[in-house]
């Protein structure tokens, strides 16, 4: 195999082929990606592509993950593109770093390359030890060539370690307890908290700071305009100076948070900067077609992590360390200088894992509340704990989202037309080189704002992502509403709008189905000539044994889903039993899946069904609410999950491509399992419900 070109963009912004491999120590061969461990294997998987590539053992390398002092600046670990992206530029590097070594001890031994092999980094002539291994001739290399991608790639028909699923590397540490930055410790490490404005509006008028400063272990007492926090000497100190502040504090606005959350009716009333695409051309219709109309909707959401995010700082003289599970520890280390006003260079940013989060949660705002304290207290490390009102209160939103599709279908099953709008706040606001973006940064005096964002239909990125069908569409045309100003923080949760434009468009694709009479499995193949498309969606078929003419309104009943991630990643369709009773229950879940080339295939079942199964919580249970004092959705009994009783059967079968590039998975199962379970009830309960969650409380308002 030769490298996929153009090549990657991670390699063509760290080009050098010393930012991706090093022999600087004897017997290890130590492989450098921005690309960070969120409970995805991304860290097994990057040492089997390394290994692969080097002709080494998986335990002579070591992966250096999410450090601004050795890694490549990759930007973030997001959109499904770690091993697409990342993975493939360092498959490239180790193969050149491979191929130039031995180029190198070739002309050394005045042999050709060809009679070189590799053998645990031992370089053998005609199969005998030549006395030259990787770590002897590595520093006569130029390490800083360009990695120009022509190389030939290991075979993946004779591959040792990609293609199997091996342990992951990052579990043990998880089970022993030592692998989180809840759990850092670090010596003369204090602890902090910090107090919030009770709404995003809210402004602090006076602090009684005299019952906090009179308890036992307090450090020190900071405020900087509406940025409060304290640091103690132990956790349970922080947490009752916290109380103690919260009741000694007034805020100006407290009862000040109002928005319409009958979404359908409130989004589009809202201020919209709109963008469009269109293909094909609406021309007249043939006699006989059916025009079909709904619209859609989906609640925000909240990231909800199991533990709360967290962060360690400290400051040593006028550099700032930072051990954070940030998904960007290069855009972190940016909005962190210009929050901080201190050089970037001056500021160390280091990924620790947390407790797992697909998109932009509390991890890079809690970073900046510890290196805020940290400074007032140097050289002590302090450590941020957020607490659970903080994670599902303050963390960002995935936006509320309004989906409307108008189309026709002809009566032999072909769609027609095809024109949807969707309405939709940013889903893209990390902290970056341009705004910092951070919940601090706007508290502080002076603040530094959040800034106004709105998205556009470039590359499908946000709101519009998955907005466009995978199906043929004679004409499309597709309208995005973005929405600046919502009066909550919303950015990035897992596929960003891909689930609520899934979840919108495959219900749709049903409603035209039964429009016509016709099975939405059969209809789905009449309008999909893509191969991969129609594998996955015969084979979840087939493994759920489907039933075409299955009695509707029974309250059991199976639902499709289908999806191309972003039209660019993994192919999945997902098939959903579900038992609908006093509550919608989802009793098992089919899955195929083509990802193309699989590094690690037990890896991708993970991580397919992760998505599955956050999907059906979020399908049936998840909704963040408002009241006048703002967010009301603060404890898991205001805001539930889905729990480990009610997670149904899932089969997932992969279906391998060797032969073909690697594709993102990491979200790709999220928009096709909701959208499975909506079609389900549907034909459960022979009536549609197209507004998320479908909680009791939403089936009896929408079938009365």
């Amino acid at each position: 195999m030769t490298a996929a070109q153009p090549l990657p963009w991670s390699l063509r912004q760290n080009p050098r082929l010393g930012q991706w491999v090093s022999f600087a120590d004897a017997g290890i061969a130590r492989v450098f990606t921005a690309k960070v461990e969120l409970g995805q294997g991304i860290l097994t998987a990057m040492a089997q592509i390394a290994a692969e590539e080097l002709r080494l053992p998986l335990a002579q390398i070591e992966v250096v993950s999410g450090d601004t002092r050795f890694s490549p600046d990759e930007s973030y670990t997001a959109g499904s593109m770690s091993i697409e992206i990342g993975g493939t530029s360092l498959r490239i590097a180790c193969a050149q770093a491979r191929q130039t070594i031995v180029a190198r001890a070739a002309a050394q031994l005045e042999v050709d390359a060809a009679r070189l092999s590799i053998e645990r980094g031992a370089i053998l002539r005609d199969g005998k030890d030549s006395g030259l291994n990787y770590w002897k001739v590595a520093p006569e290399i130029d390490w800083n060539q360009t990695v120009d991608g022509e190389v030939e790639l290991g075979e993946p028909s004779a591959a040792q370690y990609i293609g199997r699923s091996l342990g992951r590397v990052d579990l043990p540490p998880k089970v022993t307890g030592a692998a989180f930055v809840q759990d850092l410790e670090l010596p003369g490490m204090l602890h902090a908290r910090v107090l919030r404005p009770p709404t995003p509006d809210a402004h602090l008028i006076s602090l009684d700071r005299s019952r906090a400063e009179a308890l036992a272990g307090v450090v020190k007492l900071s405020v900087s305009g509406d940025f409060v926090g304290v640091v103690c000497e132990r956790e349970f100190q922080a947490v009752k100076a916290l109380e103690a502040l919260s009741t000694g504090a007034k805020w100006a606005g407290e009862e000040s948070f109002a928005i319409d959350q009958d979404w359908k009716r409130s989004l589009p009333r809202l201020r919209s900067i709109d963008s469009h695409i269109e293909h094909g051309e609406a021309g007249a219709l043939p006699a006989g077609v059916k025009r079909v109309s709904a619209t859609y909707s989906k609640p925000p959401l909240a990231h909800a992590s199991m533990g709360p995010s967290c962060a360690v700082a400290s400051f040593e003289g006028d550099a700032l360390r930072i051990w954070s599970h940030t998904q960007g520890v290069f855009p972190l280390r940016a909005a962190l200088a210009k929050a901080l006003r201190i050089d970037e260079q001056r500021i160390t940013v280091m990924h620790t894992q947390g407790a797992g989060c697909y998109g932009h949660n509390g991890a890079d705002d809690v970073a900046l509340d510890a290196a805020l304290l940290a400074r007032e207290v140097a050289p002590h490390p302090v450590r941020v704990q957020w607490m659970r009102g903080d994670e599902l209160a303050w963390s960002p939103f995935s936006s509320p989202m309004v989906v409307k599709i108008d189309g026709a279908v002809t009566p032999d099953g072909k769609i027609a037309d095809w024109s949807s709008e969707i309405w939709s706040g940013p889903h893209g606001r990390r902290p970056n080189r341009h705004g910092v973006e951070l919940l601090a940064a706007a508290h502080i005096d002076p603040p530094i704002p959040f800034a106004e964002v709105h998205e556009d239909m470039n590359l499908f990125a946000g709101g519009a992502r998955n907005s466009e069908p995978t199906y043929e569409l004679a004409h499309r045309r597709i309208l995005l509403h973005s929405l600046p100003g919502l009066p909550f923080r919303t950015s990035a949760l897992r596929t960003l709008g891909g689930y609520a434009n899934v979840f919108a468009v495959e219900s749709f694709i049903d409603e035209m189905a039964d429009a016509i009479g016709i099975d939405p499995i059969g209809f789905r193949l009449r309008n999909l000539s893509d191969s991969r498309a129609r594998r996955v969606i015969e084979s979840a078929v087939q493994m759920s044994r489907w039933e075409p003419n299955e009695p509707r309104g029974t309250g059991r009943a199976a639902g499709i889903g289908f999806a191309r991630y972003k039209t660019t990643a993994a192919y999945v369709a997902v098939v959903a039993n579900v038992d609908v009773a006093e509550q919608v229950r989802v009793t098992k879940v089919h899955c195929a899946v083509d990802a193309g080339l699989a590094i690690n295939p037990d890896g991708i079942v993970n991580q397919i069904e992760g998505g599955i199964i956050q999907a059906i919580s979020w399908t049936l249970k998840e909704q963040a609410s408002f009241g006048p004092s703002g967010v009301t959705t603060r404890s898991w009994d205001q805001y539930p999950i889905l729990r480990f009783d009610e997670v149904p059967a899932v089969e997932v079968r992969l279906i391998d491509q060797p032969d073909l590039p690697p594709l993102g998975v990491g979200e790709a199962s999220c928009g096709p399992a909701g959208a499975a379970v909506v079609n389900a009830v549907a034909r459960a309960l022979d009536r549609r419900v197209r507004d998320l969650p479908l909680t009791r409380e939403q089936i009896i308002a929408t079938t009365a």
